[in-house]
């Protein structure tokens, strides 16, 4: 298996016009450039309905509750344990 990291949300957003994948990672602050709700929004205009969990290490905050309502599912609150991922990833991809 391939699991493809990007740096930036402009990044992933590049990589994603040509590619596509089951699930997207997204911190919600990423300097420099776009955040995590802005990148998804632009994901989602190339692929509709992408899967996303959404990382940050602040309290469920406007920019997150606003990439949730664009379709983002879970959310996980910093630190991240690996039982916290998986938990998210299985639920996001319905495994």
């Amino acid at each position: 298996m391939r699991y493809p990291a990007k740096c930036s949300g402009e990044e992933a957003v590049e990589y994603l016009q040509e590619n596509s994948v089951d699930l997207v990672l997204l911190d919600m602050i990423m300097d420099p450039g776009i955040n995590g709700r802005e990148t998804y929004e632009r994901i989602i205009k190339i692929h509709p309905g992408q899967k996303a969990v959404i990382i940050s290490g602040f309290a469920d905050t406007d920019e997150v509750k606003k990439a949730r309502r664009a379709g983002a599912g879970q959310y996980i609150k910093k630190p991240v344990t690996l039982e916290k991922l998986g938990l998210a990833v299985k639920e996001e991809l319905g495994e």
